[in-house]
């Protein structure tokens, strides 16, 4: 009796959370958000740098039949701002006429299939939300960001999932429709469905490049310095771009760059702040420790003089908050050398002093190698001051010679003297890769294989440290396989994983040694002496 009235009693809660009109608006703004009533209030504003793809949105939009389009795109790339900037112009009346007075809303599909385990209970949200559009006759956009997750969600209780609900109405062209979804997850999941993607006007979303990605930034400039109350200089806003596209490979443009610039203003603005209260309390110990004076005239004046210092503390606090020193390209690099842990400040004095004495620092450790250790340091300095090869390592070495001369001990002087860590040398014995089954190692198992997931030894180590050493030791033990990678790697600076991870090696010193031949040149000298 009481496990039955618990599930009586679950499911009397489940259908209360819902609306119980059927058609009613109420269905779509419980499982979804009004874009353009955001827009009204002015919660999101103009959209830079986007407006090729609006326009594309914003003519399928207006079309008779199959008005859907399916937004394609890695994370981070700008396809739910796309829709926000459409929302935006339908409220600013910039639209064609079939767009004018339509509202836009974002479905939810999480809060959607949560609480939906009765059977039915999915089946009966759908239908009260394809209802309303129906009845809206098609005076509405339904925006369905990550599309791909309809595609089965709740077939486990029911005959057909959400996909297979909306087909009737795309068929009819009763709806428009505005989808965001990956390449992969496309491919994986939508693309199968060939009657499903065949309704949709699939639109390709792009990474912006840097010179686009400034512009987005400065269309939200204003916001972040209202929010922050600071000023941000273009000069922060360039290096938010281009120092986010050549240190942060994991993501993508322009959503890096602005979590880049956003995290840059609140560390200035803590920084700012700390510093205040630092020498506000300096001040009170040092008037605390000042000369004394009448005893009854001190204490008269002390509550008055507690009271004169707080008000002048908070009205110091709120000018900070308001005059802030302004976000400058330093401040950008910072925060990726905090983020990233790679040194990608501008070069101070002790930072050059430091490159110009390193031919000396490594002959120093590594004695009778100075044509070798004057090379690498070279390449070294060169990178530092900007003139390397962009998509290319700093620099690339072969060390050839007997054992014990010294080819192992300067690659680790190497990684002490610019990393002041020898953890950042990354060390592969090539004799480990000396059968063909052993080479996937170094970028992860095929699809299928034990450990897929792990990823590989080489690309997992570089994507955890991105400015290292990687040492290729004994590479004439490695099986001939290994030179395919290697060759890509010394190329263009990356190395793809079997996962589809792209790891970027342009932070870091290629050197691979080997003492082939080492005992023909002895012989040789010995000969010669």
């Amino acid at each position: 009796l009481v496990t039955s009235a618990f599930i009586v009693h679950t499911e009397a809660e489940e259908r209360k959370a819902t609306p119980a009109r059927t058609g009613s608006q109420e269905w779509i703004k419980t499982f979804g958000v009004d874009m353009t009533e955001q827009a009204k209030e002015g919660k999101i504003g103009t959209v830079t740098g986007r407006e090729a793809e609006i326009e594309q949105i914003t003519s399928v939009m207006s079309r008779m039949s199959k008005a859907n389009c399916l937004l394609i795109g890695e994370p981070g790339v700008g396809k739910t701002a796309v829709v926000e900037g459409l929302a935006k112009r339908i409220v600013d009346g910039d639209v064609p006429d079939a767009l004018l007075g339509v509202q836009v809303f974002s479905l939810d599909v999480g809060s959607l299939l949560s609480g939906s385990s009765m059977r039915g209970e999915f089946e009966r949200r759908m239908k009260g939300i394809l209802d309303y559009l129906f009845a809206s006759d098609r005076s509405t956009i339904l925006f369905i960001d990550e599309i791909h997750t309809l595609m089965g969600a709740g077939k486990a209780d029911g005959p057909m999932d959400a996909a297979n609900l909306l087909k009737p109405a795309l068929a009819r062209g009763a709806l428009r429709v505005i989808g965001a979804t990956t390449r992969a997850e496309y491919r994986k999941h939508i693309e199968r469905d060939m009657a499903f993607a065949r309704r949709f006007v699939t639109i390709e979303m792009k990474e912006p490049d840097v010179a686009k990605t400034i512009i987005m930034l400065k269309g939200i400039r204003k916001n972040l310095e209202n929010h922050h109350k600071l000023t941000i200089t273009d000069g922060a806003l360039v290096a938010a771009a281009t120092l986010s596209d050549r240190y942060i490979k994991s993501r993508q443009l322009p959503d890096k760059a602005i979590d880049l610039i956003d995290d840059a203003c609140a560390i200035k603005k803590v920084k700012s702040l700390r510093r205040l209260m630092n020498e506000r309390a300096a001040n009170e110990e040092k008037n605390g420790n000042g000369g004394s004076g009448d005893a009854s005239s001190s204490a008269n004046g002390d509550g008055e003089k507690k009271r004169d210092d707080l008000e002048k503390l908070e009205a110091e606090i709120a000018k900070e908050a308001e005059d802030a020193d302004a976000l400058t390209d330093a401040d950008v690099a910072d925060v990726v050398s905090l983020r990233t842990g790679i040194p990608v400040n501008k070069l101070t004095e002790t930072d050059r002093q430091r490159l110009l004495s390193l031919p000396a620092s490594l002959q120093a450790q590594v004695i009778g190698q100075e044509e070798a250790v004057e090379a690498v340091a070279n390449a070294i300095i060169r990178s530092r001051a900007g003139l390397a090869r962009r998509n290319a390592p700093i620099g690339t070495f072969l060390f050839l010679g007997s054992t014990g001369v010294g080819k192992t001990e300067l690659a680790k002087a190497l990684t002490a003297a610019i990393f002041h860590d020898e953890k950042n040398l990354i060390r592969l014995d090539m004799s480990e890769y000396s059968e063909p089954h052993t080479v996937a190692r170094l970028v992860g198992s095929p699809p299928g294989y034990v450990s897929h997931d792990e990823g590989g030894q080489l690309t997992e180590a570089v994507r955890q440290r991105p400015h290292s050493v990687v040492l290729f030791d004994e590479i004439e033990n490695a099986h001939p396989n290994v030179f395919a990678y290697l060759l890509q790697l010394l190329d263009e600076g990356r190395l793809t994983d079997m996962r589809g991870i792209t790891v970027d090696f342009t932070n870091c010193v290629i050197i691979a040694t080997s003492n082939i031949g080492a005992k023909h040149i002895l012989a040789a000298s010995e000969k010669a002496g």
